[in-house]
């Protein structure tokens, strides 16, 4: 056994590579999009590290040509979840006790393996699977991933390292043990990188977890489960069980061995993760940790002395970069009055260059939503905003989903700061506009706070650093991430801690130490060097309470 004392040193960034025509890793991305196109996988479970296969089947299919499968995967039964329990548990014992640098080390291999031999692989997955252009894919899928667990890596080196104080006579210690049962993970499809982390995270932690991944990214997170076990995970810490979520949820929420939630998706199903839990306490063996990121209707905020083009840009990226299915993309925007048309008139230059369509066409700065659930209900909330005198669709407005499922970014210039579409998140790129006299601007900042039930992302675009500190106090639980003078999107692992309150989430700050904390339950250890033999004080000899003996 290697006894050094081993420290991670805090590390950079991965640096996104730039898929210049020409370049190798361009050449490597375009084939690797090509081989995927062009062939048709069969995805299994994973559970104790075996490849199961139920014969209840789905399909994966490209979003921007939902007729082309990508792949066949099998879903669980309830057979197939109460196995994956069980094998977490039964792996819990021997990686709780696997020393902590064997556990990073594995997931250091895991991140070494996708910026060097996977990246391709990881890149094309997701951009084919999840509808995502290649530089959007390059910072999340890729770089984001690698500093999920490179991050982690020195969080845990900090959380290891952090002692008590003993003074003389005796030791103190903190044992940071693993929570007592398995981790249910549920992950998302629109960040390949949070679906790794969501089960990493809890891991490298000495946790052993059950993996439900959202069917709308099986493609990546398949590949994800397959550099887990080549990076040498061990069988049983993460089982892999694609399935219906009700069904799956139903029995994992209510095993009695159940030790925590790692959840991103939507708020209607982490109220009910809650709710089941909270129903079911009687029969866990500790209180489950509840970790979740959930909705946003997120803001930018615009002061009278902002920069226009520094403004219409921030909007446009904001809103329509993946297609707005970002819970951080801007979706509703406060604007002065004498600003406007200033912006409105960069805006649509702007929105006139932008090209949509397949991914595997770099020129292509928009893509198709995920399915046709997702269009169908974007499409809705348009439709609302072009049936109402309240309302005005300025930009786009218009779908097609005979192809692909494809969305004109859109922009809604509204006259009731309550309208549906400035309060709902609809997860699209969709973008409503509120303009406000100039003299209001405090008192629209209180609109704003009191307008959305989130509290994710939120910017204040301005260059009065008085009004700067003003939006910061208003709207100071209205949004766990805030930006001065940039766009509400785009959290960098290491510098901006991701997460929000309200109905936002738990806000534990995926992609710090915050989140990582939640996932161990400290023992603390006492160790007496010299302890009494007698329950007398002192003093009472002095006070004649008892005679000297």
């Amino acid at each position: 056994m290697n006894n050094a004392q081993f420290y991670y040193d805090r590390p950079v960034n991965e640096t996104p590579f730039d898929y210049t025509r020409g370049s190798a890793g361009r050449k490597a991305l375009d084939e690797e999009l090509h081989r995927q196109a062009n062939t048709v996988i069969d995805i299994p479970l994973f559970i104790g590290g075996d490849e199961v296969r139920t014969g209840k089947t789905g399909k994966v299919v490209m979003p921007h040509d939902h007729r082309h499968v990508l792949a066949t995967h099998h879903q669980a039964t309830e057979k197939e979840v109460k196995m994956a329990i069980d094998a977490a548990m039964k792996a819990h014992r021997q990686w709780a006790e696997t020393s902590w640098v064997e556990r990073v080390s594995i997931t250091l291999k895991v991140a070494e393996l996708i910026s060097t031999k996977y990246r391709a692989l990881m890149n094309a997955s997701t951009m084919l699977g999840q509808g995502k252009n290649a530089y959007q894919s390059e910072i999340e899928a890729v770089c984001e991933t690698i500093d999920f667990i490179r991050f982690n890596a020195h969080y845990v080196s900090e959380i290891y390292d952090d002692q008590p104080l003993s003074e003389r006579g005796n030791l103190n210690r903190v044992e940071y043990r693993p929570l007592e049962g398995f981790v249910f993970a549920l992950s998302p499809f629109n960040f390949t990188a949070i679906a790794s982390n969501l089960a990493l995270a809890p891991a490298v932690l000495g946790n052993t977890i059950v993996w439900k991944p959202a069917s709308t990214a099986l493609l990546s997170n398949y590949y994800l489960m397959k550099i887990f076990k080549e990076a040498g995970m061990p069988d049983g810490v993460i089982n892999f069980i694609p399935g219906q979520g009700s069904l799956i949820g139903d029995i994992v929420l209510k095993d009695k061995n159940l030790g925590g939630v790692h959840f991103t998706g939507s708020n209607t199903t982490f109220n009910h993760i809650w709710k089941t839990t909270g129903n079911n306490l009687e029969n866990y063996h500790s209180y489950p940790r509840i970790v979740g990121e959930t909705g946003g209707k997120d803001f930018v905020f615009v002061h009278p002395s902002a920069n226009v083009d520094e403004v219409a840009t921030a909007l446009v990226r904001g809103a329509f970069e993946y297609q707005g299915q970002k819970c951080s993309a801007a979706s509703r925007a406060y604007i002065p009055q004498t600003l406007w048309e200033g912006i409105r008139e960069k805006m649509a230059a702007h929105i006139s260059l932008i090209r949509k369509g397949d991914v595997r066409n770099f020129c292509n700065f928009v893509n198709a939503v995920i399915d046709e659930k997702a269009f169908d209900r974007i499409m809705g909330y348009i439709s609302k905003a072009k049936d109402s005198a309240d309302a005005e669709i300025i930009f786009g407005g218009k779908g097609d989903k005979s192809t692909g499922y494809f969305i004109d970014p859109t922009v809604i210039l509204v006259n009731d700061p309550h309208f549906i579409t400035m309060q709902e998140e609809i997860f699209g790129p969709v973008l409503s506009v509120y303009l406000y006299q100039d003299d209001d601007f405090e008192k629209t900042l209180h609109l704003c706070n009191e307008t959305s039930p989130y509290g994710l992302t939120g910017a204040i675009f301005s260059r009065d650093r008085y009004a700067m500190i003003k939006a910061c106090q208003v709207l100071r639980y209205a949004a766990g991430n805030f930006y001065f003078n940039d766009k509400p999107t785009g959290a960098v692992v290491g510098q901006q801690p991701f997460g929000g309150s309200r109905m936002s989430g738990t806000n534990d700050k995926a992609g710090s130490y915050l989140n990582l904390l939640r996932w161990i339950n400290p023992r603390s250890v006492k160790e007496t060097f010299d302890p009494p033999t007698d329950f007398r004080y002192p003093f009472m000899y002095e006070e004649k309470c008892y005679s000297a003996e």
